[in-house]
């Protein structure tokens, strides 16, 4: 996620700086040939492309608007892990009874660890680049944020290790979904909590509506990671976009053409700026479909995990806490 107010206009520009040289070399060849040639059929009225301008222009809104829906709903998401995750913590923290053999805080201390390596894994498998569909970030493509390339490069087995059991982390790391299996670890934790008569019959099932929070919360992510904007939307708003801004110098020769002999000239700038806009508005919805990957203007995941961890070992007292993970070149991850 970038942080600072706006993003200057040099950076804008060289994120979409392709499609600006590449309407400007095509309005180049259009004009060329006109001047050259005399052709008429190099000019067409701007009143029909206008129309298809609209078109398009609606559009585009229409793909940017989804694409925005879909990062809000991930952000709301992990704003509600975040929320039941120090619920959970002070729940086990405070109500669970006190237990005769005397290792209770060593217990508490395990399941709250459990819970933060849940975070970690789930956090691991929304930016796993798996999907045919999505852009493809790396470690090595986090030129940008150097210490969260690093923790991707060693793996997850070496994040989780701090907060699981050996025995337990053997076991997670063989399956495909380990938050999944983690959670129904946790659930096996409170039966048996249950059974030893630690907590009661309602302090389980309210419990238990938390771990069901945490599912939710973990299913709408996934569903968001593993279904796409529908690529009828995504591809027709870039079809659309591709024929409209190929009509913009053909129009522009025929308004530009009315006045004298420099103007015809200005008909490749004008043209390079209208694509180029046209272009970016498409691109800013492409890279908001899919708010997991490791972009720019992604949900700073990383970030939100680190404050959960750092939240939840200060309430168990802990030492050597965490810091939050630091702003890098204008970036949170």
């Amino acid at each position: 996620m970038y942080t600072k107010r706006n993003y200057s206009l040099w950076m804008t520009f060289r994120w979409s700086r392709k499609s600006f040289i590449r309407g400007m070399l095509y309005a180049t060849a259009v004009t060329l040939l006109y001047k050259f040639t005399g052709w008429a059929i190099f000019t067409l009225p701007w009143e029909p492309i206008s129309v298809i301008g609209i078109a398009v222009a609606f559009y585009l809104g229409f793909k940017n608007n989804s694409s925005y829906d879909r990062t809000w709903e991930a952000r709301k998401a992990w704003g509600g892990i975040v929320n039941d995750s120090r619920t959970f913590a002070t729940g086990i923290l405070s109500l669970i009874e006190k237990d005769s053999h005397g290792d209770l805080e060593a217990r508490k201390k395990r399941i709250i660890y459990r819970h933060l390596a849940w975070t970690i894994a789930l956090r691991r498998l929304l930016r796993d680049t798996r999907k045919s569909w999505e852009h493809k970030y790396g470690p090595k493509d986090l030129f940008f944020v150097p210490q969260y390339a690093k923790i991707m490069e060693d793996g997850v087995a070496k994040e989780l290790a701090p907060y699981l059991a050996a025995d337990e982390l053997e076991c997670f790391i063989k399956v495909k979904n380990i938050p999944v299996q983690i959670l129904k670890k946790q659930t096996e934790e409170l039966a048996a909590l249950k059974e030893e008569g630690l907590i009661s019959d309602y302090k389980q099932v309210w419990f238990h509506q938390l771990i069901g929070n945490f599912y939710d919360n973990q299913g709408t992510c996934e569903r968001i990671k593993n279904f796409p904007l529908p690529r009828q939307y995504a591809s027709v708003a870039l079809w659309m976009n591709y024929f409209f801004c190929a009509l913009i110098p053909f129009g522009l020769l025929d308004i530009f053409e009315a006045s004298n002999e420099l103007w015809v000239w200005m008909t490749i700038p004008f043209s390079g700026l209208i694509i180029w806009i046209f272009f970016l508005m498409e691109r800013i919805g492409d890279y908001s479909e899919n708010p997991f990957e490791s972009a720019y203007n992604d949900i700073p995941i990383s970030a939100i995990t680190r404050s959960i961890e750092i939240d939840l070992r200060e309430m168990l007292n802990d030492e050597n806490i965490p810091e939050p993970y630091p702003v890098e070149n204008g970036f949170l991850m």
